[in-house]
């Protein structure tokens, strides 16, 4: 995973960017509503939360999705893969492999390079072939080498706080209205326009921090596989199999109109595109007998739904 050194300098100066930019709006509307003292507080809190506690996130994440691990013994093939991959990427630690009980075909990791996990979910075994799934599980890799799951924590926190830093200077703001409309009070006429915006512009420099690590993990597994014709093709498989559900849940027939600014992850047609454009690197993929075992299952997943830790699977 060695990109040229301008893909690397125009990745990391877009990086700091958008969350300098997140940083200095989370730092005002804060600022504004608890006053400079609590706001180093609450950052000096926030910091050392991301840094200290990424465990306990990810147990009480695990336990929610119900994932259990996958041992060597139960996915052969899979471990066999991901220590492949593993080797190429240059971890110091291959991540755990965890199974999560549900037929959504989905993947997602956590955790830093040193001590991170990949779940994937019954579903997505049952639908990739190898070669689409080496793909899925080098993008997952990639986000693990490039601490893209740690960056995007930090993102959300500065999201989550001007959220409700907005959301109590409103109520502040209702509360002291008969002082304001009788002049005993006065406030800047654009406090209520931060107040009212800020949520909406981190949620868009969030959504493009999130679009950029994407391209970039999907164009790190491509190196990674020499295959980017794979991941291609398991994008284009879970963007059908996934549009399905969500129809049958609510416009039966019908493909949701869903507004590509709102999108968390970038079009998948544009990330296919992307991909193709690549070169192809032949027998890079393990050639290995790669047939996926799939790992028992203590019952057969159900139906996806809402569970009472607030998931969907």
């Amino acid at each position: 995973m060695t990109p040229n050194l301008a893909h690397r300098l125009t990745n990391l100066a877009q990086t700091v960017l958008i969350l300098a930019g997140m940083a200095g709006i989370a730092w005002a509307v804060v600022g504004l509503v608890a006053g400079p003292d609590l706001t180093l507080i609450l950052v000096a809190s926030t910091l050392a939360g991301l840094l200290l506690a990424p465990s306990v996130s990810r147990g009480l994440l695990l336990r929610g999705y119900r994932a259990r691990p996958l041992r060597p013994q139960d996915w052969p093939a899979g471990h066999a893969l991901l220590r492949d991959l593993v080797a190429r990427a240059g971890l110091p630690r291959a991540p755990e492999l965890w199974y999560v009980p549900s037929r959504i075909p989905n993947a997602f990791a956590m955790g830093r390079p040193e001590d991170s996990v990949i779940c994937v979910t019954d579903g997505l075994i049952r639908l990739l072939s190898p070669r689409e799934m080496a793909g899925v599980l080098a993008h997952e890799i990639a986000h693990v080498a490039n601490r893209d799951l740690w960056l995007m924590g930090l993102a959300d926190a500065m999201s989550r706080a001007v959220s409700l830093a907005s959301w109590l200077g409103q109520m502040l703001l209702l509360v002291n209205l008969p002082l304001l409309i009788a002049g005993v009070a006065t406030i800047p006429w654009t406090l209520p326009l931060v107040l009212a915006f800020s949520p909406t512009i981190m949620a868009l420099l969030q959504l493009a921090l999130s679009r950029q690590r994407e391209y970039d993990a999907d164009r790190a597994a491509a190196e990674l596989t020499g295959d980017p014709a794979g991941l291609a093709s398991a994008l284009a498989k879970l963007e059908r199999r996934t549009g399905r559900f969500w129809e049958e849940m609510f416009l039966p027939g019908r493909r949701i109109p869903e507004p590509s600014l709102l999108r968390t992850h970038p079009p998948t047609e544009e990330r296919i595109a992307r991909l193709r454009a690549l070169r192809q690197v032949p027998h890079r993929v393990a050639a290995d007998p790669l047939t996926l075992h799939l790992p028992p299952a203590s019952a057969p997943p159900s139906p996806p739904r809402f569970h009472r830790s607030g998931l969907w699977f």
